[in-house]
């Protein structure tokens, strides 16, 4: 395999052709000249790896470059553009381009999160390098900015949704009043979410890419092991409509904060739905649509918003990793290399300051709130609101909307109203960010 393209033609292989690699094959055809004129560099595809080649394709695609062995493809080329997607047989055929000096470009979050020490270590030994802008919130350049356009700053948290589907459909919950189950049908029947939507309402996908914010934000390894997760299954439209009228929306949200814990510094990366105040940018994402803000010492607040899916938007991302690449394979010079100096400890729930809305049906007599209020007192967390919403049949619905307390201090609280004789049911509870 080559390392360089000395004479000025750098080889493409692509693995993968469905809706995002189809793109990039139309994109590399139609543009081609541009992407020469800015890496200086003629991007040659020479071929592409397919499970099936006698599969119908788009017909921009050339039947002639399709091949069923992958392996082989491999060797012959100077960047490997990876879309397969999974870990198997990814994992295999992006170590083998890496270790031989061919450069990948990949936008496969999931490969990432679980074995990125990995892929950067054969990086270096093959003294290649690795792109990934399209791993994270599809046509959107947050990786880039993370990696480079703020390696001169202090980031101190991040919050993204990097979901399209999941936003999609609480976004129709929100403004419709649509059911979670509802949306989701409406967002399969659109393209938005696959048959099996596990990865995506389940907060697995928005987990991976957490994982890789978090390591490129501060500067150490984060997997998806070390994201704690909650999906959007238990979201109501009647959860929807409360968070309207206290003047908040519900997101499911990537977060991942810089924390001090006993004067030691550390951080901690999350994913769940969250209330998120009207007034808060990401509150006014809709559709399927990402957004990422970023939180720096000196630059402040920025905030990275675009398409996070779809075909067009991901390959986008893609040609503009390849572009790089094929600028470092004629003219020299490498992407950065992974940045992991930082080694910050995860601090778990034990020391990880959350705010949380509880909603209750409770038992409408005297005492019964003191009681309630009393258990928060015992677990040293302070109450910031309460509402009730009815009392019906001598049952009352409240929402109790807590101060900042640790997590663990909030679980115990939950699990003690669980508990409480005058507390019939704990309905749901909800964390609280950006207020």
């Amino acid at each position: 395999m080559s390392t360089s393209a000395t004479d000025g033609v750098v080889r493409v292989a692509l693995l993968g052709c469905g809706t995002v690699g189809s793109q990039v094959v139309r994109l590399l055809r139609e543009h081609g000249d541009d992407w020469t004129a800015r890496s200086g560099a003629k991007l040659e595809l020479v071929g592409i790896a397919v499970r099936d080649t006698a599969t119908e394709r788009d017909p921009w695609v050339p039947r002639e470059l399709l091949t069923e062995d992958a392996e082989e493809l491999v060797t012959r080329a100077d960047v490997v553009v990876e879309l397969i997607g999974g870990i198997e047989p990814a994992r295999t055929l992006v170590l083998r381009a890496l270790t031989s000096g061919a450069t990948v470009v990949t936008g496969n979050k999931a490969l990432l999160a679980a074995h990125g020490p990995e892929l950067h270590a054969a990086a270096e030994a093959g003294d290649a390098d690795l792109y990934y802008e399209a791993a994270v919130a599809g046509a959107i350049p947050v990786v880039y900015g993370l990696r480079e356009s703020l390696a001169g700053d202090k980031i101190t948290a991040v919050l993204g949704i990097v979901n399209g589907t999941t936003n999609y459909i609480l976004d129709e919950m929100a403004t419709r009043g649509l059911s979670f189950e509802t949306a989701l049908a409406q967002a399969q029947e659109l393209g938005y979410a696959e048959a099996d939507p596990t990865a995506d309402v389940d907060g697995h996908d928005a987990a991976a890419k957490a994982a890789i914010l978090a390591s490129l934000a501060f500067h150490t390894r984060v997997s998806i092991e070390d994201v704690p997760v909650t999906g959007i299954r238990s979201i109501t439209a009647e959860d929807m409509a409360e968070a309207r009228d206290s003047g908040h929306v519900i997101k499911l949200l990537a977060v991942a904060r810089r924390t001090v814990t006993d004067g030691t510094e550390g951080i901690s990366v999350r994913v769940h739905p969250a209330l998120l105040p009207a007034a808060h940018p990401l509150a006014a994402v809709h559709g399927a649509f990402n957004a990422v803000v970023v939180e720096a010492e000196s630059a402040g607040r920025l905030m990275f918003y675009g398409q996070g899916a779809g075909g067009a938007p991901t390959a986008s991302a893609v040609l503009s990793d390849v572009v790089a690449a094929a600028s470092h394979k004629v003219h020299g010079g490498h992407a950065p290399r992974e940045s992991t100096y930082a080694e910050l400890p995860l601090h778990g729930p034990a020391t990880t300051a959350a705010r949380s809305q509880i909603k209750l049906r409770l038992a409408d007599r005297p005492g019964t709130l003191a009681a309630v209020a009393g258990v928060f007192g015992e677990e040293g967390v302070s109450i910031d609101s309460v509402r009730q919403q009815r009392a019906d049949d001598g049952v009352a619905s409240i929402t109790i909307v807590s101060d900042v307390a640790t997590e663990a201090a909030l679980d115990r609280t939950v699990a003690r109203l669980a508990e409480e004789p005058s507390v019939h049911e704990v309905i749901s509870v909800t964390r609280v960010e950006g207020a």
